[in-house]
């Protein structure tokens, strides 16, 4: 199974807002702590506030932060809210009529349960367990730094962990 950029994205602002605790984050920090694009940012950001996932704030001052305690957020939750889609195979998609064997089909079923194996296993963990190198986190992206973040090396992808 792969996640879109959508819910990557999501993951790490989650983090990102995580780590910093109540201190408003800014989407141009967000996008440039992580070198991520700014639209798609601004989307993600969009989307997590109409789940409340996050609490937005307007303005020269705005910004976001968590709008839940970091244990009240369910990664297998925000997978769910973030992602149009979860069936890895067109017959796993939609109603019936996808394929003249899918009534039978051992391989459908085999991957409906690895889609709901996967989903159960990200269920375990809340944003708090993601925070958890929170030190480690606060240095690699710089949060208490008054200086742009560094270049040097592009930070990996959450779904790539």
């Amino acid at each position: 199974m792969r996640l879109t950029l959508h819910t990557d994205y999501a993951l790490r602002v989650l983090m990102y807002a995580g780590v910093k605790t109540d201190a408003l984050s800014t989407i141009p920090e967000i996008v440039e702590r992580f070198d991520i694009s700014k639209g798609h940012v601004v989307k993600v950001v969009h989307r997590l506030g109409q789940l409340g996932y996050i609490d937005t704030k307007r303005g020269k001052r705005g910004g976001i932060r968590l709008g839940r305690r970091p244990e009240q957020i369910n990664v297998g939750a925000v997978v769910r809210d973030m992602e149009r889609e979860l069936g890895v195979l067109g017959c796993l998609q939609g109603s019936g009529g996808y394929c003249r064997i899918e009534g039978c089909c051992v391989l459908r079923r085999a991957l409906r349960d690895a889609t709901n194996a996967f989903l159960a296993t990200l269920d375990r963990y809340t944003l708090a367990d993601l925070m958890r190198p929170r030190r480690t986190l606060t240095v690699l992206l710089e949060i208490n730094a008054t200086g742009p973040a560094r270049r040097g090396r592009p930070l990996r992808s959450a779904a790539a962990h």
